[in-house]
């Protein structure tokens, strides 16, 4: 919740056996499309290996939203999405396994074909594809879709940023389209797969894209929309007519009758709602809440279940960002200093509740990450730019300050004041000032309350430096408009990582997004080092050279500090009634409410939706007893 920017990637760990680029060159005989090795279903296969095929449906669904919505287009850039509209409702040309590290097979599009010259991607629409309203999935759906999402003003950014390398659709015929690329680009395929988002032509009609924000949506999911109220709840229905139900990539999917997600003001009062039986299934990522607040008859009872699920997904890193716009952050050696205030250890143990382990990469937890010594390959892909770079970034890889012993948070502060007083900061009348008697204030704004705690102890230690942290947790729309518009001085948020880096990066740290309302590059970044890498990056398959490249480049991001790096965990922390069935098979790359809501069901005495008609599962459970 807290980087709602990054919610469209779906981000996982890749671990790679072959380093090519599978797909076949005959014509439209590409019924899936992988990144570096053969996919692992055949075609036509029968159903996914995490799912039960023979799932029973019924039942009503309760989740937590996302605590408000005031728009029900979920393109926009302007305003709070509802929540599930994307995936519940409009579905995608294809869509990626989640037991493969990437590979997608073909939805909307029953048939892909990647021109010889790698200049084109072309996709055959499924014949059988319908919409919620019975109308059929056609190519002008599609090219309409795109060119939308790529032309309209008032889209969110993010799809001109990832998708900016193709230049045009063109229809070809009745049933295939073609997407042609500014430039040779071997992940472009896969992008368009997952990435464009299909609505049909007639439901926008004559209206402006901006018109349709609480319009209510039509797409080809397995839901439509039965009801919503704004900021506070929406309910979805199954459609009983949905066209893909027996494809084998959705067999034994999406199995409730009913879905509904409720918002709630904090996160605090969110947990209580479950307690009390007013949704069904938590994620938490708040370690405090996870230690202390999870308590009480229902957890006792094994009514609620409370379970830590193994977490292979890639976890990128997390931080409170910099917004290097701002004059007080423009200098690299403050935001060292700033660095090297915070102790994490401290804070893993008397906050955390030692759940947690540190962010050492821009790419933790993967190989991806830069370690030890640089290569000759790292320094070869650096070497234009030695002149740019520190010397440091040539030599062992960075590793965060740490306060165990020998280290301590005083040795820390004092490497701080030196580089302050090296960029001009020095402590004067009870202040950290500037040569121009200015002292050294700034804000951090928060989007969950839960955060001013670890805030607090931060802001404690740059007190020590003669620095004055404020914080505040605001209200999520304005958060978010703050956030879009680059209006802060720091932030926490994060950066998942797919398990192919490539063409996304470039929203988030590439020098053409730095000033761009929406995007996700928050510091600012506009490091000609940066952009080349990542120009390289989006270009090559080759499974060695991609590792090189993000080596280099998280070397060149960390020497940076664009932010203080905070922490990730190494499993799935989930709650749940005890209501539900699920699969034995657990897949390895998923995030925890999407691979419930995706193949879970009830057990039979709660598959009847009639008991529910207040969404109270704590009423389920008496009726059970």
């Amino acid at each position: 919740m807290l980087s709602f920017l990054n919610v469209i990637l779906k981000v996982n760990l890749i671990v790679f056996a072959l380093c090519s680029f599978f797909i076949s060159k005959s014509a439209f005989s590409d019924y899936a499309i992988a990144y570096g090795y053969t996919p692992k279903y055949s075609k036509n296969f029968s159903h996914f290996d995490y799912v039960n095929p023979d799932a029973p449906k019924g039942g009503r669904l309760d989740l937590n939203g996302t605590r408000t919505f005031d728009r029900l287009n979920p393109f926009l850039l302007k305003g709070v999405a509802a929540d599930g509209i994307e995936g519940l409702i409009i579905e995608t040309l294809m869509e990626q396994s989640l037991d493969e590290p990437y590979t997608f097979y073909g939805l909307l599009a029953d048939d892909i074909n990647v021109a010889e010259d790698g200049l084109s991607v072309s996709y055959h629409i499924n014949a059988k594809a319908k919409f919620s309203d019975g109308s059929s999935v056609t190519v002008e759906d599609v090219k309409f879709s795109f060119d939308t999402l790529m032309q309209d003003k008032n889209v969110h950014p993010a799809y001109k940023i990832t998708l900016g390398d193709i230049s045009d659709a063109q229809i070809i015929d009745r049933q295939i389209i073609r997407f042609n690329f500014k430039e040779k680009n071997p992940k472009l395929p896969m992008l368009l797969s997952s990435y464009l988002s299909v609505f049909p032509k007639h439901w926008v009609g004559e209206l402006e894209f901006k018109d349709t924000a609480m319009k209510n949506p039509i797409g080809s999911g397995p839901y439509v929309l039965d009801s919503y109220d704004t900021g506070k709840q929406l309910k979805f229905k199954r459609n009983p007519d949905y066209w893909a139900a027996d494809l084998g990539i959705r067999k034994g999917m999406f199995n409730f009758d009913e879905v509904v997600y409720k918002y709630f003001r904090d996160s605090t009062i969110a947990l209580e709602a479950l307690k009390a039986g007013e949704y069904d299934f938590r994620s938490e990522n708040n370690s405090k809440m996870w230690a202390r607040d999870y308590t009480g008859r229902v957890f006792k009872d094994n009514e609620i279940i409370k379970n830590n699920i193994p977490n292979k997904n890639s976890v990128g890193i997390q931080g409170f960002i910099f917004n290097t716009r701002k004059a007080l952050f423009s200098d690299k050696r403050v935001r060292e200093a700033l660095v090297l205030a915070y102790d994490f250890e401290w804070a893993n143990r008397m906050l955390f509740y030692n759940q947690y382990q540190r962010n050492d990469s821009y790419f933790s937890n993967t190989e991806l990450a830069a370690k030890g010594p640089i290569s000759q390959r790292e320094r070869e892909l650096l070497a234009p730019f030695k002149d740019q770079l520190e010397a440091r970034v040539f030599a062992d890889a960075w590793m965060p300050p740490v306060t165990t012993k020998p280290s301590s948070l005083r040795n820390n502060l004092r490497q701080a004041i030196k580089l302050l007083k090296s960029a001009g900061w020095e402590y004067k009348n009870g202040a950290l000032r500037n040569n121009k008697g200015k002292a050294f204030t700034f804000d951090l704004i928060l989007a969950a309350k839960a955060f001013e705690r670890i805030a607090a102890s931060y802001a404690r230690n740059l007190k020590k430096l003669g620095i004055t942290m404020n914080y505040r947790t605001v209200d999520f729309a304005l958060y978010k408009r703050r956030v879009e518009t680059k209006d802060f001085h720091m932030i926490v948020s994060s950066y998942p990582q797919s398990q192919v880096p490539g063409n996304e990066l470039e929203g988030r740290w590439h020098s053409k997004t730095a000033d761009v309302d929406g995007s996700a590059n928050y510091p600012g970044i506009k490091n000609p080092a940066i952009d080349a890498l990542l120009d390289q990056l989006s270009n090559t398959t080759d499974r060695a050279e991609i590792i090189a490249i993000t080596h280099a480049l998280d070397r060149v991001l960390l020497s940076e500090f664009y932010l203080v790096p905070h922490w990730y965990i190494s499993t799935h922390r989930i709650a749940y009634w005890d209501k539900f069935e699920f699969p034995q098979i657990l897949p390895d790359y998923f995030s925890a409410e999407g691979w419930m809501l995706s193949t879970w069901w009830f057990k039979p005495q709660y598959r009847n939706t009639e008991y529910q008609t207040t969404g109270s599962s704590a009423d389920a459970a008496s009726k059970k007893k």
